[in-house]
């Protein structure tokens, strides 16, 4: 015996793309600019190590 499923695939218009893309990007360059110009010394501390191994300026 066997089950046939039918399954329709999920086609992203263009601009739901554009919507995720740009949310991606405003996400990532709200992480970098976030830790990398933190003057709190609790968050500037915290992300120290990675601004310097990336060499994003912190002093």
């Amino acid at each position: 015996m066997s089950t046939l499923i039918k399954q329709q695939a999920y086609v992203a218009t263009s601009s739901q793309r554009l919507v995720a893309i740009f949310a991606a990007a405003t996400f990532g360059l709200a992480l970098v600019f976030i830790s990398g110009l933190a003057s709190p010394e609790a968050l500037h501390n915290a992300a120290h190590d990675w601004r310097h191994s990336h060499n994003f300026p912190c002093h």
